[in-house]
């Protein structure tokens, strides 16, 4: 019988020790998570990948400063916000413009990244339906300002509770209550807007 896999603390345990396999092992689980988390606050694959390489970089370079008191998911996901907004701020970049980007996902890799699934019993021109409208909300994602993009994201797509989010963004509790009150409302507005167009 084959033994359980390792949780990522000790994973994380065997890495600051030194072990290559154990942080393979962990770029293997969050390489993909952490790619989408980026990937959706760019809205640019070449510029995502980058990211999640240098997250990558930087993670093994202070594995041994990691706290197994929390999820090392969260750990992980922090240098990934940390790194994507100081590369915004740096570039100063609106990654998505009002009237749509070349960047935007293409139904292809809405497919692939969406987290609406298509399930068996679902009839094609319901999935087409639901697909179309999984692309407004990641256009209209993609306008929000890069923290409320990140809360968006972090709850609605990764299913982080609200004092995780906090954790991960290093916001107090209140202020990523906020946040997502008023992503909700900015989405809520930007896909009634696109509903009167159609």
């Amino acid at each position: 019988m084959k033994s359980p896999s390792p949780d990522d603390k000790t994973l994380a345990a065997e890495a600051a020790a030194g072990s290559q396999r154990a942080f393979r092992e962990l770029l293997k689980r969050y390489e993909r998570p952490v790619f989408s988390l980026i990937y959706r606050m760019v809205r640019d694959r070449a510029l995502a990948e980058d990211l999640s390489q240098e997250t990558f970089i930087r993670a093994f370079r202070a594995i041994d400063r990691y706290n197994p008191g929390y999820k090392f998911s969260s750990w992980i996901f922090k240098i990934a916000h940390n790194l994507t907004i100081d590369h915004l701020r740096r570039k100063r970049i609106d990654t998505i413009s009002l009237e749509g980007s070349p960047d935007a996902l293409t139904a292809e890799e809405q497919a692939r990244t969406s987290p609406i699934v298509e399930s068996p019993d679902e009839r094609p021109d319901a999935y087409v339906e639901n697909l179309e409208l999984g692309s407004e909300i990641e256009a209209a994602i993609g306008r929000l300002r890069p923290h409320y993009r990140t809360v968006t994201l972090l709850r609605h797509v990764e299913g982080y509770s609200y004092n995780e989010i906090a954790e991960i963004m290093d916001l107090p509790l209140g202020t990523v209550k906020t946040y997502i009150h008023r992503a909700r409302l900015e989405l809520k507005e930007a896909l009634a807007h696109l509903r009167e167009e159609l």
